[in-house]
């Protein structure tokens, strides 16, 4: 039955014009309409799914690619969540696998997996089916177009997820046992506390070049607030600073945790990457040319990818028919091993057409910088520094996420609250 359990699920998530019914020993297990798309996805993934995942629509080049993609929070120890259709069957690739987790770098906890369920169409003439005998993996024409694809549409799709844009994080809040919540007439409701801005835009541009990390980018100057609840923003204006780790702040919606130090090293790393990006990749030349041993395909692919290895900062020449000689290395990873990454690159050139080993390995050194030039914990804020911080989450890509993937803010409605302390409606 688990097996059955299976194939039908699968079946159901490639066809939506199709309804399907399960049924065990005489009793319907589940059962979806066609046409039925979002109720069949929070049937067979959960509501959680849904209501936590970003719709994603892209096409360029002939390829198409639709579906949802979880939030990174809403990530699991386990990659059992993960659907890629190629036509309309499931298949499970390597090249597919590899460009969705660099599509969620930056973004992830460690060790964490991605949840999804996209339909790739593709030419049937530009993809083979027939590589494996269960049809579980296919082949594309072009590899790399496929891979550039499908990892500039998850990274853009990401990359927009920033307070007021997408789902919102939200904490689970499970009411005292024991106990009826209050009856809707008991106790009226009091009215909200009014929202306003802290500070005028003056104040804002002070209290940022208090605590940004040196090199950062100038601020642009915030709107004033408007005094209806329509024109106030995402994460609304600060109350108070909790225990110097966590920024509380009232929007529309209710009451806003800000974990001031994961905020802030997200917008740091993001400034410190977009300055990086303009700067270039600047070369470095080794004192000493390191000798590399390698098999004569990795010479010969590093002979054909030459101007690839110098648009990453790296200088390597053929020595011999199964040597290289590495001249010069990315200024930035000036210390890291040379021979170990001209092998890391070669080997990512070999299976996927493309390397992002160095960007990669760039981006970890920006967010170890990132991590030590951002506000500390216990580090007492103004109402205008908390409020300036507010601001620039709103502004920043992946501003839900600190580096390391961990959620930067939460959302406590009103109800929410309600729940807390027995109020009913």
């Amino acid at each position: 039955f688990g097996h059955v359990e299976k194939v039908l699920r699968q079946m159901a998530l490639s066809r939506f014009d199709v309804g399907f019914t399960l049924t065990h020993n005489g009793r319907t297990v589940w059962q979806s309409a066609a046409g039925e798309e979002e109720q069949r996805l929070a049937r067979l993934l959960g509501p959680a799914f849904v209501e936590r995942s970003l719709v994603v629509q892209e096409e360029a080049a002939g390829l198409m690619i639709s579906g949802r993609i979880g939030l990174p929070t809403f990530a699991r120890s386990q990659p059992d969540m993960q659907f890629f259709f190629v036509n309309g069957r499931l298949v499970r690739d390597r090249l597919i696998a590899h460009a969705v987790r660099q599509g969620y770098q930056d973004v992830l906890y460690h060790g964490r997996h991605p949840v999804f369920v996209l339909y790739l169409s593709v030419n049937p003439a530009r993809v083979d089916v027939n590589v494996h005998p269960a049809k579980h993996e296919v082949r594309f024409r072009d590899g790399r177009l496929v891979h550039e694809f499908i990892y500039r549409s998850l990274h853009q799709a990401l990359a927009g997820v920033r307070p007021g844009e997408g789902p919102v994080s939200r904490v689970a809040i499970t009411p005292p046992a024991g106990r009826e919540p209050l009856s809707a007439g008991s106790a009226p409701r009091q009215p909200s506390i009014g929202l306003s801005s802290a500070a005028g835009s003056g104040e804002y541009r002070a209290a940022w070049s208090e605590y940004a990390a040196p090199g950062a980018l100038p601020m642009a100057e915030p709107e004033p607030a408007a005094a209806d609840d329509s024109a106030v923003p995402p994460l609304g204006f600060a109350l108070a600073q909790l225990q110097g780790v966590y920024v509380l702040a009232e929007n529309a919606a209710g009451l806003v945790l800000v974990d001031m130090h994961a905020a802030h090293e997200r917008i740091v790393y993001e400034r410190m990457k977009t300055a990086f990006a303009a700067q270039g990749i600047r070369s470095q030349p080794l004192l000493v040319p390191c000798a590399l041993a390698v098999s004569a395909a990795e010479a010969d692919l590093a002979e054909n990818h030459a101007e690839a290895f110098m648009r990453l900062g790296l200088e390597v020449s053929r020595a011999g028919p199964e040597s290289l000689t590495v001249r010069a290395v990315p200024a930035v990873l000036a210390d890291a091993d040379a021979a170990g990454l001209v092998r890391d690159v070669l080997a990512d050139l070999a299976e996927h057409g493309r390397s992002l080993r160095l960007e990669e390995a760039v981006d970890e050194l920006l967010s170890t910088m990132a991590c030590h030039g951002s506000v500390r914990a216990n580090r007492k804020l103004t109402l205008p520094e908390m409020n300036a911080l507010l601001r620039d989450m709103e502004r920043t890509e992946r501003s839900s996420q600190c580096n390391h993937g961990r959620p930067t803010w939460v959302q406590l409605d009103l109800a929410e609250l309600d729940r807390l302390f027995l109020r009913g409606r």
